[in-house]
């Protein structure tokens, strides 16, 4: 197994050992990082020691008051607290049969603050730049269709489409809803579930969200964790590691999130 070569025997050990309260301070890492504890959210939170699970609501505490004072991605953040805060009612509630570690008062408290976060990210209050620059409004239409079209959330989509008239007309276009649909979807998935529109034509952006609940999405991470086969180390890729390989290249493997837990699922 890749993880026994690593010398991780544990989720919570390869959790403690990689650095994720210095990652999350990196933009690129950022998604990653929220999208690794949300996964573990839903289904290994039980399988973490003390010390992991102590270590994880650290990092989670880092992540939200990061978002409250740089208001970045709330809604991953809003997504991650609502599994979380699923998973702990179900486990409070089966106190005695459940492996909960520690205390039942601290993961009551821990529910709390969960609560709490929930309710500070809902009056969340987005700051208005005072800027007197170029904005986007600005910008051409060629170049705001461009913008759109490297999106690979449909919901930032919808968000952009929002600040102005002329976003929310490129942001309703077929093309680029069809385009995301091509994306993220195999062409016999969304052969099942063709959604024509009232004109006929078939509506990609009601079939994106209609995908989207059967089959998973395509993720997009500004830098991920690596696991080198030559060296059995995990590291991030836009960090590197002295590898002592004749073409490091070769032994490099991307280690997605959900991965990530799978390599400790014995």
């Amino acid at each position: 197994s890749l993880s026994q070569r690593h010398g991780y025997c544990t989720l919570g050990e390869a959790f403690n050992r990689l650095d994720f309260s210095s990652a999350i301070q990196d933009i690129r890492r950022f998604n990653y990082v929220v999208k690794l504890l949300q996964l573990i959210a839903k289904s290994q939170l039980t399988s973490l020691s003390g010390a992991a699970q102590k270590n994880y609501f650290n990092i989670l505490d880092k992540i939200v008051q990061k978002v409250m004072e740089d208001q970045y991605n709330p809604r991953l953040i809003k997504d991650l607290l609502q599994d979380l805060s699923s998973t702990l009612c179900i486990l409070i509630r089966g106190v005695g049969k459940s492996v909960l570690v520690g205390n039942i008062n601290i993961w009551i408290c821990r529910l709390e603050t969960i609560l709490l976060w929930q309710q500070q990210l809902k009056n969340l209050q987005m700051n208005k730049q005072v800027n007197n620059g170029l904005t986007l409004s600005d910008l051409p239409l060629h170049m705001l269709n461009n913008i759109l079209y490297r999106f690979s959330d449909g919901w930032d989509i919808i968000t952009l489409g929002q600040v102005t008239p002329t976003l929310y007309m490129l942001s309703e276009d077929r093309q680029l809803w069809k385009k995301l649909c091509q994306y993220h979807f195999a062409e016999k998935q969304f052969c099942r579930h063709l959604i024509p529109s009232e004109k006929g034509h078939i509506d990609w952006k009601l079939m994106y969200f209609a995908l989207q609940k059967y089959y998973p999405i395509k993720e997009q991470y500004g830098d991920t964790l690596h696991f080198c086969r030559h060296c059995s180390i995990l590291f991030w890729k836009d960090t590197g590691h002295p590898c002592t390989a004749s073409d490091p290249n070769t032994c490099l493997m991307p280690v997605s999130p959900q991965h990530f837990i799978d390599l400790f699922k014995f």
